[in-house]
């Protein structure tokens, strides 16, 4: 941003300004590194924090701790659990498959909260293992995966922003609702955690 741009922001109708300043073409330099390890980073410690106001809301509340966990938002969905199973692997997979390593493989057996705690605990301490210079140095692979059981290949960086981020932001946020309409007391800036 230009001198000034980020004043702009604070003053009534220049923030539109500075938005078309960025868009006209003036690159951001972004890694893929930092495109994705931080924002899983962020993201699961924002839902740990959740599961936190889970374990606290069953304590106090007497709701079965079971029963939150297979709680679905439809009959046809998975359960809390399950969704942050495919958080989880969603973060590890990509961060594995950017970097051209094997993805570690978890057990989906998880039936707690404490449980489920201790999964995203793995999952935070694999990705803070991946060497950032790995995962830039796939820029240019072709990243392939089954959807539907048909192998569909990637750019890494098609893989990266139209799949694996969008994936683990659906299953996060699915995860939040689940717990929201099972009367958790959570709240937009819960789910966004602190700047």
């Amino acid at each position: 941003m230009q001198r000034g741009a980020a004043t702009a922001l604070t003053e009534p109708g220049k923030a539109h300004r500075v938005l078309a300043f960025i868009s006209q073409g003036f690159p951001v330099s972004l890694s893929y590194y930092q495109a994705s390890i931080p924002v899983f980073l962020r993201g699961f410690d924002n839902l740990s924090s959740l599961l936190d106001k889970a374990a606290a809301h069953v304590a106090l509340s007497g709701t079965d701790e079971a029963t939150l966990v297979e709680a679905r938002l439809a009959p046809d969905m998975y359960p809390l659990a399950r969704q942050i199973q495919i958080a989880t692997d969603a973060a590890k997979g990509c961060a594995a498959r950017l970097a051209g390593i094997d993805i570690p493989s978890f057990a989906d057996d998880e039936t707690t909260i404490e449980q489920l705690k201790a999964r995203i605990d793995k999952t935070v301490d694999f990705l803070k293992s991946v060497d950032s210079a790995l995962i830039n140095a796939g820029a240019d692979r072709v990243i392939e995966i089954k959807l539907g059981g048909v192998p569909t290949p990637f750019t890494a960086q098609a893989y990266l922003l139209t799949f694996a981020l969008p994936n683990f932001y659906f299953h996060l946020t699915t995860a939040y609702a689940i717990l929201r309409a099972n009367g958790v007391p959570l709240g937009k800036m819960d789910f966004l955690g602190k700047p």
